[in-house]
């Protein structure tokens, strides 16, 4: 029996919802980890009962979890096992290690710093974990300050690929108003040596040859606020996405702009088109059809909550330029919600769901590529990010 289950990370723990494939009623799980923050809660393609959680607080710092059982149960990998998912964590065991530049061998000790001044690397929390396609205990986490790690042992240990932070740019990266994280990782499933990564507010970069070295992917892009509106890094990248089917056109949501590349980012062009504003965080792709893209606008970079108190996705069926607003089911008046970066996703039934979260703590879903939209969870925290699955 097919089944779907949506992952939910919020500011004060993590839900799961789970609906059979017609998708009209759903099941909202007990909070996870209560209290903790979430930032990132995904599970593998290979196993789906394979589910990993970015965990972090103020007072304990920050975890990896995961879970066998589609999150019946969870572990801090290489630590002790949980009596419950609500209980503190003991044994805080994932290690992150950071290497040396693979140019000379010495720690990265710093970038720059909003005022230009040199910061030293911190390691604060991890934004984002993004599985590999084919080996459930290959994990990728993308950490601030911007750092990207690989784990082959199902999060027990991690180890970062340093070329990226070795990168002679590294030292000019600074931090976006969120901080300087690395928050989207994107996996070519063509070639496994390819991946994408961006970071807020240093750029997009790729590597062709598993991490080992990066080159920024920023040519074409235009930035208000940095002195040179075509470098090659500074920009402040809010998030991006491929289909499996093209790997090499990339859509990008940048702090303003919506951009695409046909030539695996090594050049960019604008297709904000029609949009009320080109301002926003997330951005999605149709699992069927790779010219459907979503978006979902708000008013500015210092009003963070969509134009005219109307919560309106934005569907382009021609990969930009063309946008319409998908209404139906939505608040369209007096709601001043936000959603973030990670906080977007769809699934790969047909028609395909898309679902995305709010930071009033609503979860919006629509079963038919978004043309209708119902609520399938209120009153939750804020919500940092959602993530579909299939289960079959």
């Amino acid at each position: 029996m097919t089944a779907v289950r949506v992952l939910v990370g919020t500011k004060k723990g993590a839900f799961i919802l789970t609906s059979d494939a017609a998708r009209k009623k759903w099941t909202i799980s007990p909070p996870l980890f209560a209290g903790w923050e979430i930032y990132h809660l995904k599970g593998s393609r290979v196993d789906p009962n394979r589910l990993y959680a970015s965990q972090s607080s103020g007072w304990f710092g920050q975890i990896i979890q995961r879970s066998d059982d589609g999150g019946k149960t969870w572990t801090i990998p290489g630590g002790e096992k949980l009596p419950s998912p609500t209980d503190p964590p003991g044994g805080q065991s994932n290690k992150f290690v950071y290497d040396t530049s693979p140019q000379t061998g010495k720690p990265l000790t710093t970038h720059m710093w909003y005022d230009g001044t040199q910061h030293p690397w911190e390691f604060k929390r991890v934004w984002h974990i993004e599985p590999s396609l084919t080996d459930p205990n290959l994990v990728y986490a993308g950490v601030e300050d911007a750092a990207i790690f690989r784990s082959t042992d199902g999060a027990k240990t991690w180890h970062e690929l340093p070329g990226l932070r070795g990168h002679p740019s590294g030292k000019t990266w600074s931090p976006g108003a969120g901080g300087l994280g690395l928050h989207t990782i994107l996996l070519d499933p063509t070639n496994p040596k390819r991946i994408y990564i961006a970071i807020s507010a240093a750029g997009a970069f790729r590597t062709d040859d598993g991490g080992n070295t990066w080159q920024p992917i920023n040519r074409g892009l235009k930035s208000q606020y940095i002195p040179d509106p075509d470098a090659e890094t500074g920009h402040c990248i809010h998030n991006m996405a491929l289909h499996p089917s093209r790997p090499d056109t990339l859509f990008m949501q940048k702090h303003w702009d919506v951009c695409r590349s046909d030539d695996a980012g090594d050049h960019w062009r604008e297709v904000s088109g029609n949009l009320p504003t080109d301002f926003g965080f997330p951005i999605g792709v149709h699992a069927h059809e790779p010219e459907t893209i979503y978006v979902v606008p708000i008013k500015s970079d210092s009003e963070h909550f969509p134009p005219d108190g109307k919560l309106r996705v934005y569907r382009s069926r021609t990969g930009g330029n063309e946008w319409e607003a998908l209404t139906s089911g939505l608040p369209q008046k007096d709601c001043y919600v936000n959603v973030l970066r990670d906080a977007m996703s769809t699934d790969t039934l047909n028609p395909c769901g898309i679902y995305f979260g709010t930071t009033g703590g609503q979860v919006y879903a629509s079963a038919d590529g978004g043309d209708t939209w119902t609520a399938i969870a209120r009153d939750l925290p804020a919500v940092l990010s959602v993530e579909a699955q299939v289960i079959t």
